[in-house]
């Protein structure tokens, strides 16, 4: 007999069927026991005699019976098959289980998160992570249906990659084979997206995965998934009615609504002033239900870095100036040059940002330089980026949205651990795996590493 899936028993009114699926409450009433069974699709109660005795919750079992209507004042309006039963006439046990180490009938918040990340695969089976995560799989299927009706081309980029500084660390990877030598982890697809709009694409996306080793909190993972944003022959406010357009109809999809529309477009200067922050929250009253975005824009192209006494990039270093500020570049007043960048913020959250970039090779090795790169350095680091646009690049720009952000923002979660399947912990540690860990000498000779004595273990010798 062929699986029929809970969410479905309704429309089966006196047929036999067969269930599968986790034992989520029992309640034994003599010579009736009643099990709440449960599938990803929802909840059922079954109905059974001395058959059913022998369960226990989170036991995995299959079960055939027929579906017949409750009376109307058994009913249960809190679950949407709570006008239908099943009566069982044969069950199995395919595995049981040993008692959890937490409730899993809760929202979970009151539970210890270490060990929530311990054991998510229990954690998981919590009916507010499922909704997360298949509302999450929802968001991201309406935004790969939503770029591919705006004619946009999805391209997946190298995971292992070159290491260039790009503002947070990188996580580097050893070599076998050039030993010496290292790969990078992407900390965006940044330089392989421009390259696409110099072969030509015009308009790429991608749901991307992106890896910055830089400390943790709330809204920040070691890796995590990006929504990346390409386009040639664009200003910028081209890119920021896209931008408003998409959030306009996912936001609608979602059943949500926004504060403001049009997007308010604030400056840089003007955020900070009105402010203090330019990740702010535009709503005078915070209803989970209404999502106020912003654009942010004339940010300074250049950050003082007052400990290392250096210039630095307030976004990335291949954000184009502000054309009307090239005057003060030339002159060295570089505290002056504001940058082609736009930031989109949401409830307090910067969500996603981007700019116009840099398609001038000696403009490019110039900002290179106010870095404090040295000229051989930007040859080594650079080199491909630079050369590339001696062969006719057009003028692009793009953005990128922090998914996991977006997504914990549109299910009115804090953080972004609650709408990721295994995130790490807090001290960057990987759930259920137990990642990082030390690996066996074998591997390192074959990589031509050395782990040297930390002075945490010469200590303890």
């Amino acid at each position: 007999m062929e699986r029929t899936l809970i969410k479905d028993t309704p429309k089966k009114i006196g047929e036999k069927v067969r269930l599968c699926g986790w034992v989520n409450t029992r309640r034994d009433h003599g010579k009736m026991v009643f099990i709440d069974l449960r599938d990803r699709t929802g909840l059922v109660q079954i109905v059974g005699d001395e058959k059913l005795g022998n369960l226990r919750s989170e036991y995995v079992i299959e079960v055939e019976g027929l579906i017949k209507k409750r009376p109307a004042n058994m009913t249960n309006d809190k679950i949407a098959t709570g006008e239908v039963e099943i009566e069982v006439e044969k069950v199995n046990i395919l595995a049981k289980s040993k008692e959890l180490p937490f409730p899993i009938e809760t929202d979970g918040y009151e539970i210890n998160e270490e060990k929530r990340l311990k054991y998510r695969f229990l954690d998981l089976r919590r009916s507010r992570l499922l909704k997360n995560l298949i509302n999450r799989h929802q968001f991201i299927k309406s935004v790969r249906l939503w770029f591919n009706d705006e004619g946009f081309i999805e391209v997946e980029t190298p995971i292992l990659t070159k290491s260039t500084p790009e503002g947070a660390r990188d996580f580097i990877i050893p070599s076998r084979l050039q030993q010496g030598k290292f790969y990078a982890l992407p900390q965006s697809p940044q330089q392989y997206k421009q390259l696409l709009m110099v072969a030509g694409l015009e308009k790429y996306f991608q749901i991307a995965r992106c890896f910055r080793d830089e400390d943790l909190r709330a809204d920040r993972q070691l890796e995590f998934t990006q929504l990346d944003i390409e386009m040639s022959f664009v200003e910028r406010e081209d890119i920021l009615n896209l931008i408003e357009k998409l959030m306009i109809d996912l936001v609608e999809a979602y059943g949500k609504k926004i504060y403001q529309k049009p997007f308010p477009r604030i400056s840089y200067q003007e955020a900070m002033k009105k402010y203090g922050d330019d990740k702010f929250d535009l709503r005078e009253k915070k209803e989970d239900d209404v999502l106020a975005f912003a654009f942010v824009i004339d940010q300074p192209l250049f950050s003082w870095k007052k400990e290392e006494k250096r210039w630095d990039s307030s976004h990335h270093p291949f954000t184009a100036p502000n054309p009307k500020d090239l005057k003060f570049l030339e002159n060295g007043e570089i505290e002056k040059v504001r940058s082609w960048q736009y930031d989109l913020v949401c409830n307090g959250s910067e969500v996603g940002g981007g700019s116009i970039r840099i398609t001038n090779a000696k403009l490019q090795e110039k900002i290179f330089e106010i870095l404090g790169h040295k000229k051989e350095q930007i040859k080594n680091k650079f080199g491909h980026l630079l050369e590339a646009f001696e062969y006719g690049v057009p003028p692009h720009g793009g953005v990128a949205f922090g998914l996991d952000r977006l997504i914990a923002i549109f299910n009115n979660e804090d953080s972004i651990r609650e709408v990721i399947a295994f995130p790490v912990t807090s001290s960057g540690e990987s759930s259920v795996m137990d990642a990082p860990s030390e690996v066996d000498q074998e591997q390192l000779k074959e990589l031509g590493i050395q782990i040297t004595p930390t002075q945490k273990d010469v200590k303890k010798k």
